[in-house]
């Protein structure tokens, strides 16, 4: 059985970003699957941490007549202890 989450445990935050939004610099697929494994290693691995919030970025650009929607997501990971 799993023990009982209270915010008062949490001692560390990390914050990982999955995706972008600076049309500049596209994301291959390649980095993205490299940030959702680290945010898998951070919510399944030891110290096992949990998502205490989350926040959504997006950009609509206009490039010529074709309009491009671009998505990152921060999850913020709470943890009991630092975690390097």
């Amino acid at each position: 059985m799993e023990k009982s989450f209270a915010m008062s445990d949490i001692k560390f935050i990390k914050r990982i970003t999955v995706g972008n939004i600076d049309p500049n610099n596209p994301m291959t697929d390649a980095t993205k699957d490299k940030q959702v494994k680290q945010l898998n290693d951070f919510l399944n691995g030891y110290p096992k941490g949990r998502i205490i919030g989350k926040d959504i970025s997006f950009g609509i650009f206009q490039v010529g007549e074709h309009q491009l929607t671009m998505q990152a997501t921060t999850y913020h990971i709470g943890f009991e202890r630092e975690v390097r």
